[in-house]
């Protein structure tokens, strides 16, 4: 799978990761992602973040959700100190908020941490079969990632994997899964908080 671009549609990654992280962090969160790209509305960086040591602890989708208070306090601490950097070429909305249960995976941990839960994949060309595969993630060995789709097993390539995200299920409840039962309580869809840069 590809790993992270050095920039960010003209904004250097390392560089902006080196002011959002402490500020995530000390919030008792922990960055997934970041986004910057021009949508409808204008140009959005997006901050993506979840609960601290959601990834070390292979915390499910719901376990490590964090909710719209968490996620407007770490924006209005980050936006002055981007605004004082300066690193965003344009005027912006800046938008923090947790990855929701359709998440992008990124890389083998993400693969590993998800086990047990469906996703799809797009493959950069087919292997054996079709170009995109959905099914249940069975984990990684020996750099292949193990997606099962009915009575089929695909064994794919980490590198083949262009891009991958969870697979939201309304009634199915595979161990860890963040999902809705009858009766049961709703899942943590994506909140997020937005502030324009002037």
């Amino acid at each position: 799978m590809t790993q992270s671009s050095p920039t960010l549609q003209g904004i250097d990654r390392s560089a902006l990761e080196r002011i959002v992280e402490p500020i995530v962090r000390a919030h008792g969160a922990e960055v997934v992602d970041l986004e910057y790209r021009r949508e409808r509305e204008g140009w959005v960086l997006r901050v993506m973040v979840e609960r601290a040591g959601s990834q070390a602890n292979n915390l499910s989708t719901r376990d490590a959700a964090i909710g719209l208070d968490l996620c407007a306090e770490i924006s209005r601490d980050l936006s002055p100190a981007l605004d004082v950097v300066d690193i965003v070429p344009n005027a912006y909305h800046l938008e923090v908020g947790s990855p929701g249960v359709e998440r992008k995976l990124r890389g083998e941990r993400d693969f590993v941490r998800f086990a047990g839960q469906k996703a799809k994949l797009r493959l950069r060309d087919p292997v054996d079969g079709p170009r995109v595969v959905v099914g249940t993630l069975g984990g990684v060995a020996d750099g292949r990632v193990r997606v099962t789709d009915g009575s089929r097993t695909h064994e794919l390539p980490l590198g083949s994997v262009e891009s991958a995200r969870l697979v939201f299920e309304l009634f199915a409840n595979p161990k860890g899964a963040n999902t809705t039962r009858p009766g049961g309580a709703a899942p943590h869809l994506k909140q997020t908080h937005k502030h324009k840069k002037h």
